[in-house]
């Protein structure tokens, strides 16, 4: 009677868990050959090659798109060389950082798809075009430190990660590095342009605004010493925040955001920067504007040691795309 009692409770407690246990149904290596079936998909243009669900929901570069829009239609090539990953088992979802072509050129783009019931049921793309040979140049390859896996005297816990991935939305935010546990090699590219850990003399033609003295220097410093002067002041506010796409193989956090800028300042003072009180700068669209953004974090042994992102510039206050 007892094992009957035991057997009971075991099966019940199986029966309990659909959320964990049973929804993990597709690990670490089936969420990233998902991503690739996807990506591929999308280059050959049928949408019947991707485990797609009859409800998926699809959002590119903020606006929802239907079946055969958007790179269902315009990707024409890829992914290249340059690939990350960052698969969840927890969350059923998976990121994909690739550089792809669209409409025939170079072009970056982030995939973030979710998993239910064996189909994609969220797909979520952002393209980021029109990019220089610069830009293409660390384009090429995945820094090696981002792909390298973390072992295990040194991994962190999943929960671990997504809260230091979320912290760094508030160290911008706030203006204060502290907030965030960077490691001092943190380095940051934002759309293959190098944005801290520059070398404090380059010579950049044409490159990112680095050949403003000031600017030129803060792109020198590190990602926590960047925080700390105040130069991220013009931006407002930081919205759809989400960060819950973990992977503990690599430690990369994939965090996607919404940052709101309405420009009503042509000038914002700088702390700490030599011989530069403030630093002037204008929307490059003349007035307020929006960058909705992919962050990839690599964190291991507690902290951020390298940042990859894609961002694209949209109309001050724009929907997010996921509004019902």
């Amino acid at each position: 009677m007892m094992k009957l009692k035991l057997l009971a409770g075991a099966a019940a407690m199986a029966l309990a868990l659909p959320a964990t246990a049973q929804a993990q149904d597709c690990d670490r290596a089936c969420l990233i050959a998902m991503a690739d079936t996807y990506a591929a998909a999308l280059v050959a243009h049928d949408p019947s090659k991707a485990p797609l669900a009859s409800n998926v929901v699809t959002v590119e570069n903020i606006k929802k798109i239907g079946s055969g829009e958007g790179l269902w239609r315009t990707a024409t090539k890829g992914p290249t060389e340059y690939q990350i990953h960052v698969a969840d088992p927890v969350s059923q979802q998976v990121g994909l950082l690739a550089m792809m072509e669209v409409e025939g050129k170079p072009a970056l783009v982030g995939i973030r798809l979710k998993r239910e019931g064996g189909k994609i049921v969220e797909a979520e793309h952002m393209v980021a075009g029109n990019l220089s040979e610069g830009q293409l140049n660390n384009l090429r390859a995945p820094r090696p430190a981002l792909m390298r896996p973390v072992s295990e005297e040194y991994a962190d816990s999943r929960g671990r990660l997504i809260h230091i991935g979320k912290s760094y939305y508030d160290a911008l935010d706030n203006n204060n590095g502290s907030l965030t546990p960077f490691s001092d090699d943190c380095e940051r590219r934002e759309n293959g342009f190098q944005t801290a850990r520059n070398p404090m003399v380059r010579n950049t033609p044409g490159g990112n605004g680095q050949t403003d003295p000031a600017f030129a220097y803060l792109g020198g410093l590190g990602c926590e010493a960047q925080m700390d002067t105040n130069m991220w002041e013009y931006i407002d506010t930081i919205e759809n925040r989400r960060v819950d796409i973990a992977d503990t193989e690599t430690g990369l956090v994939w965090g996607m955001s919404h940052f709101h800028h309405d420009m009503k300042e042509e000038r914002y003072r700088l702390l700490g920067v030599p011989g530069t009180e403030y630093r002037v700068i204008r929307a490059s669209t003349g007035a307020g504007f929006d960058m909705p953004a992919i962050h990839i974090y690599k964190v291991w042994g507690g902290q951020m040691h390298e940042i990859e992102a894609i961002g694209i510039v949209t109309p001050y206050m724009s929907p997010s795309g996921w509004e019902k």
